[in-house]
């Protein structure tokens, strides 16, 4: 018997939602934003914190350093120390500001494309070169260009990249000797690694991910992580996270970074909600995983048994479907464009993620089973209409 409902449909338009600023009658499967209700226990605690009434500038306690300790510690066997750990308002807002710090203008920052788009607006926006080691992609796999990274990193213009982990848009789980050979890689060539880990818990039930600073004692030295729990719970409008930076000098970087740009105060919920998510809400995101990985096996089979034209890419993390859709002959720009406006489904085209993810489609699959379904006939409909347009030229 299940504790939690993930079906029953949230109605998010007229709430200022970002996802849900579409036309009536449109689909939005993009942003990555879920379309559940959060755990009842962090909307307990919002609700009792908003009782109080008093809303005064604030500062994270003992317990919230004690619940991202704790739960790093029981669901990823990673002992995080309390000196290690930084408040942020979110991930994006860290990541840039550890580039604006670690960088000087005209240097170059690694990413590892397909990759979150944002990644190349913490580097452009800050004057930094995007350096894409675009991973490789074969028999449904990806995994890294060892040879072209090595080149990369290598250039006397890099010290700084960017680690998606698990890695966003492809679903992929980073084993433990990948992740090894980044850091040595990046440690001989005096690189610093930022591992972005906010889908670190959005893993099939039974896997899990392995942080970066826990492979070695290399990669804990030059890494700076960024982690929240804005993805997993549903909460990315609470804007909080937090950052794990084990070596002293990189932290006191850090540490200027983020104050410098005002984003390491948190506001009287993103103090709290954190402490609610990581101590009570573990049971929630256990049944979540199960409803969300089941909506992936669910879209890929539908799109196998019924849109054979494209390919579901297999992947261990996120509730992000990654769709190849390169056979239809369209950029994914286009493709996406026709499906919107022949079916209302808003999705999003894999080039935003960099060269290598033209041909590709990402499906935002966290959403009740109505709206998947809803999703996966428009999908099959605006696939028929473009095969009908290639027929008739």
């Amino acid at each position: 018997m299940k504790k939690y409902d993930f079906d029953t449909p949230v109605e998010r338009r007229g709430t200022d939602s970002i996802k849900w600023d579409v036309a009536e009658g449109e689909l939005p499967m993009w942003v990555a934003d879920m379309d559940f209700r959060t755990a009842p226990e962090i909307i307990e605690e919002i609700e009792r914190r908003a009782a109080h009434g008093v809303f005064g500038y604030s500062d994270v306690s003992d317990d919230w350093y004690n619940a991202y300790i704790g739960w790093w510690k029981t669901r990823h066997n990673f002992s995080i120390e309390k000196e290690w750990l930084m408040f942020c308002t979110g991930v994006i807002p860290a990541i840039s500001s550890a580039v604006r710090k670690l960088t000087t203008p005209n240097e170059n920052v690694v990413i590892q494309t397909p990759v979150y788009n944002i990644f190349f607006n913490s580097i452009v926006n800050n004057g930094c070169r995007v350096l894409e080691n675009p991973l490789k992609y074969e028999n449904g796999e990806y995994s890294v260009d060892f040879d072209d990274l090595e080149n990369k990193l290598s250039d006397p213009q890099t010290n700084l990249m960017i680690l998606c982990n698990p890695h966003n848009p492809v679903s992929k789980i980073w084993d433990r000797e990948t992740l090894a050979r980044i850091g040595e890689l990046a440690y001989e060539n005096g690189v610093t690694v930022i591992s972005d880990e906010i889908h670190c818990d959005i893993t099939k039930p039974g896997k899990d991910y392995i942080p970066f600073a826990s492979v070695s004692d290399i990669c804990r030295k030059i890494s700076v992580t960024c982690v929240a729990p804005t993805k997993v719970f549903s909460i990315p409008g609470i804007q909080t996270a937090a950052i794990v930076a084990p070596d002293v000098h990189l932290r006191n970087k850090i540490r200027r970074a983020i104050n410098t740009d005002e984003v390491a105060e948190p506001n009287v919920f993103a103090a709290t909600v954190p402490v609610a998510a990581f101590t009570k809400g573990a049971e929630w995101v256990d049944e979540m995983r199960d409803y969300v990985f089941e909506n992936r096996r669910l879209f890929s089979e539908y799109i196998k048994t019924n849109i054979p034209e494209l390919t579901p890419v297999d992947g261990d993390a996120t509730y992000l479907l990654w769709v190849d859709v390169s056979s239809l002959g369209l950029s994914s720009k286009e493709f996406c464009r026709i499906v919107r406006k022949e079916t209302g489904l808003f999705i999003t085209a894999g080039s935003v993620y960099g060269k290598n993810g033209e041909g590709f489609v990402r499906i935002n699959v966290a959403c009740p089973r109505v709206y998947l379904e809803d999703g996966m006939k428009r999908l099959e409909s605006g696939v028929k209409y473009i095969k009908e347009m290639n027929k008739n030229g």
